[in-house]
C-alpha cells in the first residue's frame, strides 16, 4: 500500500487484509511493537524518533521483513527504494490523495506533530523517496483514487484485486 500520509493506507489496507483473508502487516506497528518491548532494535529506532527523525532503512528492514508471510498487505514499507531490495509483489496499491485532503485530514486527527510545517516536509519526503515506487512496481501497480467514501474505495480495491 502506497499512499502519502494520511493518505489512507492503514484504513484501506486493513479492509483489504480482512475481505482477502490475509494479514495486515503495518511497518509503523512493528516498529512500535520493537520499541515498547525494549529490544536492542526497537532502541535504535526510538533514538531516531525521539530526535524527530524516520528509523533509517536498515532498522525498518530489519524489522519489517521477519513479520512477512506468504500472503499479506503491507502498508508502510517499502518506504524507499533501497526498501525495495529482493522485494517483489503480486500487486503495488497507490492510493492517490491531493495534499490539501492530506493536510486536511491531518490536521483533523490533532496529533501534536501533525502541524502544517511537518505535514509540509513529510509530503515533500514522500515525493522525493516514495513517489519513485511507482515505477520500480509499474508492473503490478494498481493506481486507485484515495479522495473518495472509504467504502467506495475499499469496494474498487477488492474488485481489482480478488483473485479470479
Amino acid at each position: 500500500m502506497l499512499a502519502p500520509p494520511g493518505g489512507g493506507k492503514g484504513t484501506q489496507g486493513i479492509r483489504l487484509a480482512q475481505a482477502l483473508g490475509i494479514e495486515h502487516i503495518s511497518s509503523g506497528e512493528v516498529l512500535r511493537r520493537e520499541v515498547a518491548a525494549g529490544t536492542p532494535l526497537g532502541r535504535a529506532v526510538q533514538e531516531h524518533l525521539a530526535a524527530g527523525r524516520l528509523a533509517p532503512d536498515e532498522l525498518v528492514t530489519q524489522a519489517v521483513l521477519p513479520a512477512l508471510g506468504d500472503a499479506y498487505v503491507l502498508d508502510g514499507y517499502p518506504r524507499t527504494l533501497a526498501q525495495t531490495e529482493g522485494l517483489d509483489f503480486d500487486a503495488v496499491v497507490h492510493l492517490r490523495v491531493p495534499e490539501e485532503v492530506v493536510e486536511r485530514r491531518l490536521l483533523a486527527r490533532g496529533r501534536a506533530d501533525d502541524t502544517p510545517e511537518v505535514i509540509a516536509r513529510r509530503l515533500r519526503q514522500y515525493e522525493a523517496e516514495t513517489l519513485p515506487l511507482l515505477e520500480r512496481y509499474r508492473d503490478v501497480l494498481v493506481e486507485v483514487d484515495g479522495d473518495r467514501p472509504e467504502d467506495e474505495i475499499a469496494a474498487e480495491l477488492l474488485r481489482r484485486l480478488r483473485p479470479a
